[in-house]
């Protein structure tokens, strides 16, 4: 399936969605609590019902009211055999794994044709180290996990996603022996391991950071029942920003910012780097754009969601825009570095790509094109923003949304957007 795109400008206000990385690690630390939690505004998507689907699973009961869920936590986990279908999330299916090895029972996960593709293997071994039997397809899904761990000392490299030490770090309170973890080679994404450490704390959790991003002490304890407020997402918001830089700078984002810290804020530092004027107010966000943007170059080691929003804006820069150290994007749904750079320079960027990232130039003469998002939610809404920038262009996967920003399509075209879509 694909949509029309026909340039446009855009002018009103939009709501953004609620933080996906919040939501999942809500839910699953709730589902770990022992009594009753409230999670409010919590993000309906497909890849957050899925982390909600697999803590039924486990045995959590969850009452769904609106934006709004009541959790009743796991007290014993049963040693029953249950299967898990994570979609297209790789942070339902990482935490699920560590979960599943508080049980002796046997779960089997998988997920959909690009989680299949998405590696497991270093959180696997780090399992089977503190005493979980596991299994894969050459390192990926399916998997399966047993356990019951027991805790320890464990390694886990850092270099790939930063969800394996966020896994190992949620289930260290309800191991008997606690965690330490030793992280190996440089943390990637290290604001979204804060994220982790941010929201334990809300559910009384207590995490002794010996080096930070290197070492961290975890002792058993006792997850508390609470009530959280899941904030805006800034990797959505990221890409808003960019639609209002590119299209027109009469759009209001409307967000709760929310006292959960979020790497992905970044998104406004760079914003202001490339010449743009931005206002953040308690409730709204504001850019006014330049005629041309600065350029520059940008390291996305800790941001990588900022690839694909920041790549779109070469469109309208009058210098290279480098952004590097985001080797860890291969590794997301898709090879989010190859797929920029293929797609874009049908579009007429000159880009060149590099190992870990890309450098993009502006195109002399915009041209539509058939961009394929390769069913990457993030990827589409990119490219469905550069060509309402440039016109005349299709994008695939509009189903693709569904996965973190369900209502983008509609919210675009509320604003002016001209996105044709069969959904």
């Amino acid at each position: 399936m694909s949509c029309k795109i026909e340039k446009t400008k855009l002018y009103g206000k939009i709501v953004c969605p609620p933080n996906k990385s919040y939501t999942h690690r809500a839910i699953m630390l709730a589902s770990l609590a022992g009594g009753k939690s409230i999670i409010k505004n919590v993000l309906r998507a497909s890849d957050t019902n899925a982390t909600i689907e697999a803590c039924k699973r486990f045995g959590a009961q969850i009452k769904e009211t609106g934006d709004n869920l009541t959790i009743e936590g796991i007290k014993e986990f049963k040693n029953q055999n249950t299967v898990i279908d994570a979609k297209n999330s790789g942070t339902t299916i990482r935490i699920a794994a560590a979960i599943a090895s508080l049980s002796a029972g046997k779960t089997v996960l998988s997920g959909d044709e690009s989680l299949r593709k998405r590696p497991m293997q270093p959180l696997l071994d780090a399992l089977e180290s503190i005493g979980a039997k596991c299994s894969s397809t050459d390192g990926k899904p399916p998997i399966t996990v047993s356990g019951t761990v027991k805790g320890g000392e464990v390694n886990i490299p850092g270099n790939i996603s930063s969800q394996f030490v966020t896994a190992l770090m949620i289930i260290a309170p309800r191991t008997e022996k606690g965690l330490v973890l030793n992280i190996k080679e440089d943390l990637v994404s290290k604001p979204y391991l804060d994220a982790t450490i941010n929201i334990m704390e809300k559910f009384s959790a207590k995490v002794n950071t010996i080096i930070p991003y290197k070492k961290y002490q975890i002792a058993p304890q006792d997850y508390k029942p609470t009530e959280v407020t899941i904030p805006t997402d800034f990797s959505s918001l990221a890409l808003l920003l960019s639609a209002a830089v590119l299209l027109g700078d009469k759009v209001t984002c409307e967000m709760m910012k929310g006292d959960l810290p979020q790497g992905d804020e970044k998104i406004i530092d760079i914003l202001e780097d490339l010449g743009v004027v931005v206002t953040l107010s308690k409730n709204t966000i504001t850019v006014k754009s330049p005629e041309l943007l600065e350029g520059g170059k940008f390291d996305l080691i800790d941001t990588p969601d900022l690839l694909p929003p920041l790549a779109i804006l070469v469109l309208k820069s009058s210098k290279p825009i480098e952004l590097f150290n985001v080797k860890h994007a291969r590794y997301k749904e898709t090879d989010r570095i190859a797929i920029l750079g293929r797609e874009l320079q049908k579009l007429g960027v000159k880009v060149k790509e590099k190992e870990d990232g890309l450098i993009l130039e502006a195109p002399d003469n915009p041209k539509g094109a058939e961009l394929n998002s390769e069913n990457d939610h993030r990827l589409f809404m990119a490219f469905c923003i550069a060509g309402m920038f440039v016109g005349d262009c299709t994008v695939t996967n509009p189903e693709s949304v569904a996965i973190s920003y369900p209502n983008f399509i509609s919210d675009m075209n509320k604003v002016g957007g001209k996105i044709k879509s069969n959904l």
